[in-house]
């Protein structure tokens, strides 16, 4: 089997948000091959993402053999290298990483959680992700939510999310879980504050209170924090990950296998955070890309709610009842309209 073609696209669905999701956002790469069969993944990057796959990476994949994963994400890493290491370039190779791995699966007629040791249709508990209005997730079965508090800035940042967290708590009832997301917009003092003052309320986590590339911070905060913390949606393939689980500096790694280097380097980011005794939950886990590892991969399985707006992938597992089951459809389980796709 012998890659003939790489392709790449930006698909935007008309309900996509108009922000860095689609300005810098998700972007489908298809690998065909000379058998017949194409892969899918999706990566990130927009426009910039599409024009490095179809033009570098393309280089690389063609006339390759498919099946040689390992060695083609290292020759994609390094082609990239001089300009890539972390952010788009890595997006992009994600994507056709996971395109590769769809492909394996597709070969052996066998879903990629199979490939992974794992098992298909079994449920996985997810969580969903809000803002503000918890009343629909509660009334669509969830048992697990987190609330982006990003926001609640104006007129104090700590009296506000300390009423949304005690608010939430009360509408979910003590049965529940909850967690926060900051989105990076706090410092050390104030997670420490908030986190002393909703302790009661029984978070599983705090995540991203901080940029991403403040490690002293982080530090700080798991040496010091009542709360756990949870981040890595913003850090890129094992090598970034590695000095965060050697260093413990999140006591949940939330890898996003569409940005981080694709399933490949999720399954190195899974065992080492596991040999630390770290918790791994990926971003946007309940999407088809990220499942398959946790249905593989997790001891403690929680799939994080996805991106709605994504309606140009056919056959993605919905959650119901607050979990999610993989098919047994080989490779990721999932068909592309590429009719609705973008010719440019």
């Amino acid at each position: 089997m012998k890659i003939t073609n790489v392709r790449a696209c930006q698909p935007i669905a008309a309900n996509s948000p108009p922000d860095w999701r689609t300005s810098m956002g998700q972007i489908l790469i298809a690998v065909d091959t000379d058998v017949g069969l194409t892969g899918y993944g999706v990566g990130g990057g927009g426009l910039a993402g599409v024009h490095v796959a179809r033009t570098v990476l393309r280089d690389v994949l063609l006339d390759r053999d498919p099946e040689q994963i390992d060695a083609l994400w290292r020759r994609m890493y390094d082609v990239t290298l001089p300009f890539g290491q972390k952010g788009l370039a890595i997006m992009a190779i994600s994507g056709a990483d996971l395109a590769l791995w769809d492909l394996r699966g597709k070969a052996a007629n066998l879903p990629v959680a199979a490939l992974l040791g794992g098992q298909t249709g079994q449920p996985i508990p997810t969580y969903v992700t809000v803002w503000d209005d918890l009343d629909a997730a509660i009334e669509a079965g969830f048992t697990a939510f987190k609330l982006h508090v990003e926001h609640h800035a104006e007129g104090g940042v700590i009296e506000n999310v300390c009423r949304a967290v005690a608010t939430a708590r009360r509408q979910i009832g003590p049965d529940c879980q909850l967690m926060i997301d900051a989105w990076m917009r706090w410092d050390v003092a104030t997670t420490l504050a908030i986190a002393e003052r909703v302790a009661p309320d029984r978070l599983e986590w705090i995540e991203e209170p901080l940029p991403a590339d403040d490690a002293p911070g982080y530090e700080r905060l798991t040496s010091q924090c009542r709360i756990p913390i949870a981040g890595g949606e913003h850090e890129f393939t094992f090598s970034g990950f590695r000095p965060l689980i050697d260093r413990r500096l999140h006591q949940t790694l939330q890898p996003d296998v569409c940005w981080c280097g694709g399933l490949s380097e999720l399954i190195k980011i899974y065992h080492h955070a596991q040999q630390a005794g770290l918790r791994v939950c990926p971003h946007r886990g309940a999407e088809v890309w990220g499942l398959h590892a946790i249905a593989a991969l997790d001891h403690q399985p929680l799939a994080e709610s996805g991106r709605p707006w994504m309606t140009w992938i056919l056959d993605q597992p919905q959650i119901d009842g607050g979990s999610v089951s993989l098919s047994h459809t080989p490779g990721f389980g999932i068909q592309i309209d590429e009719n609705s796709l973008p010719t440019q």
